[in-house]
């Protein structure tokens, strides 16, 4: 049960802190005192989406709180078990929410002060508190949400999910059947071109990170080319064919004859040759040593020629190659080096195609095992529902008697869906109907009820699904909306009776279903020091004479409508 809230700083309310007893809770006050805000801090509390705009203006930050008693075989525990709580953590059987909403709209939540995201505090909240708003009277209208309902109400959870597991298994193979026919369809309509662009390029075979090899194989040659041309320029100036034509080497020839002439024909060592002689016989050694000096450059020359391994052919070779993989580039849309995987996709997409039609064949076979062991969980969930179907209409019936609607009668159709419109939840289409006069057949609830009847019907739902479920709370809003008098009286008898085995809580505009309340809190607004705040505060015995004899008079509070109060309140006692 929830046994306390502490609001801070949320529009209206300034500080607010409020403890609650099991039963029923009813909450009063005039229109505009604040009771949304009340219903709206709870929602906060219970993973609503925050806004900046209940933040209270002039301060940073808004603050609910609420704490629950919660038995430690609730399921709750194992949820967050599994969020990662500490067994210790949950040993007293107190839950903690807190939310936190700064100025910018932003927000943090905490369960017993550890931090959960929004989405988290919201999959458990479902199993604490539900709240019913007026706008779900029009919801209920709304054949879309009947199925949902129906199915919470007894519905097996395993034959839901096994119907909803074989629906994605189903799904799944129909669009890898179609993914593939697609493929086959589009791979057949190029199969002529993707042979032809796999003999291509089988011939050519081209090699990962080959273009940059072949670019550097190509430079290299360039470069011996050049070399062995400067080679070869330099042996042709120092050996030229026509000796004539290289005039340092017939300069020091024609140099060593003339010399030659000048010293004697004859001598020996002990002839003295003369100063002058001896001069002339040192420039022709020295001609004779530039002559071998021309003589060892032109061997060297020679040596390096040889080295250099020049074959003009490879070089062309290379050319080619580049030539046509870059040409090839070009026609496939890709760089070179991406040759080699573009003819890897191309030989995959051609034996797809050629086992396509296997793949097909075995896909098609798949996706009808598929479907038959839908259609036959579907059935059996089907034959299920009818059979909760007819208990729903009986838990139903019997509550619209309390709620004076004894003459209608509840009914659930369910009606199969075409085939192409089954979908997770199986192929049924639930829809509720309402006869409320013996005799006339059942009709929609949005054709033969009335908004006081849907309100009572939505009572009825709510109290027979939360026989079904693990809430802590249910939390109703002006549930009473269009009815008074006696049906008023009825709803709050039932409210009360709910509330025996269920902590209920209702923003009410009735007298009569304010006085069934265990526990009466008035909403009150006031202005101070030119501010406007919203109140809360618990009645006493007196206090909740004089405020549902306000409701029954208005303004203006008769010693009559106090005596109307007295009887309201000695008969729901």
């Amino acid at each position: 049960m929830l046994t306390q809230l502490s609001i801070r700083n949320v529009v209206l309310i300034e500080k607010l802190d409020l403890f609650f007893n099991r039963g029923l809770t009813v909450f009063t006050g005039e229109t505009g005192a604040g009771k949304s805000i009340l219903l709206d801090s709870l929602g906060l509390a219970l993973g609503e989406r925050a806004s900046s705009s209940l933040v209270r203006v002039g301060t940073n930050q808004a603050t609910v709180t609420a704490c629950f008693e919660i038995p430690l075989s609730h399921p709750i525990y194992k949820q967050l078990e599994e969020q990662g709580f500490e067994a210790s953590d949950l040993a007293d059987a107190a839950l903690v929410i807190r939310r936190i909403i700064a100025a910018d709209g932003r927000s943090r939540a905490y369960i017993n002060d550890q931090p959960v995201s929004l989405s988290f505090l919201k999959e458990i909240s479902q199993n604490l508190v539900e709240m019913q708003g007026q706008h779900e009277q029009v919801g209920l209208m709304d054949p879309r949400g009947h199925l949902s309902i129906l199915d919470n109400f007894g519905v097996s959870t395993t034959l839901l999910q096994k119907i909803k597991l074989l629906y994605s298994k189903w799904i799944e193979a129909t669009a890898k059947l179609s993914a593939l026919k697609a493929t086959i369809e589009a791979t057949a309509h190029e199969e002529e071109w993707l042979r032809e662009s796999v003999e291509e390029l089988k011939q050519l075979a081209p090699q990962g990170d080959e273009e940059l090899d072949l670019v550097e194989k190509r430079k290299n040659l360039q470069q011996d080319e050049r070399r062995q041309e400067a080679l070869t320029s330099a042996l042709t100036i120092l050996s030229p064919q026509d000796r004539r034509a290289f005039q340092p080497a017939q300069a020091l020839l024609n140099a060593s004859k003339s010399l030659q002439k000048l010293l004697p024909s004859s001598f020996d060592e002990q002839t003295e040759l003369s100063s002058t002689d001896q001069a002339v016989q040192e420039a022709l050694e020295a001609i004779i040593r530039s002559e071998e000096a021309l003589g060892e450059a032109e061997n060297i020359l020679n040596h390096i020629i040889n080295d250099i391994q020049l074959d003009p052919q490879l070089l062309d070779d290379i050319e080619e190659r580049l030539f046509t993989l870059r040409a090839a580039g070009r026609k496939y849309g890709v760089n070179i080096d991406e040759l080699s995987s573009l003819l890897q996709d191309f030989e995959t997409r051609l034996l797809n195609l050629d086992l396509g039609n296997h793949q097909i064949q075995e896909l098609e076979q798949e996706v009808a095992t598929c479907r038959a062991a839908f259609e036959e969980a579907a059935e059996k969930l089907s034959a299920d529902r009818q059979k909760i179907a007819k208990k729903l209409e009986t838990a139903i019936t019997q509550e619209l008697t309390p709620l004076k609607l004894d003459r209608a009668k509840f009914f659930v159709s369910i009606t199969p869906l075409s085939s192409d419109a089954w979908n997770h939840t199986g192929k049924d289409q639930v829809q509720f109907l309402i006869a409320t006069n013996p005799g006339v057949p059942p009709a929609p609830l949005n054709k033969a009820a009335s908004g006081g009847e849907l309100s009572r019907l939505l009572l009825a739902l709510k109290v027979v699904l939360s026989q079904q479920s693990t809430l802590s709370a249910l939390v109703f809003d002006e549930i009473d909306s269009g009815v008074g008098g006696s049906t008023a009286t009825a709803i709050g008898d039932r409210l009360h009776r709910v509330a025996q085995n269920l902590q209920v809580f209702v923003v009410t505009h009735s007298p009569q279903v304010a006085a069934s309340g265990d526990t009466q809190l008035k909403i009150s607004k006031t202005i101070e020091k030119g501010v406007t705040l919203t109140h809360t505060k618990q009645l006493s015995a007196e206090e909740r004479r004089e405020e549902i004899a306000r409701m029954l008079a208005g303004n203006h509070v008769t010693d009559a409508a106090r005596a109307a109060a007295d009887s309201l309140l000695h008969r729901s006692n």
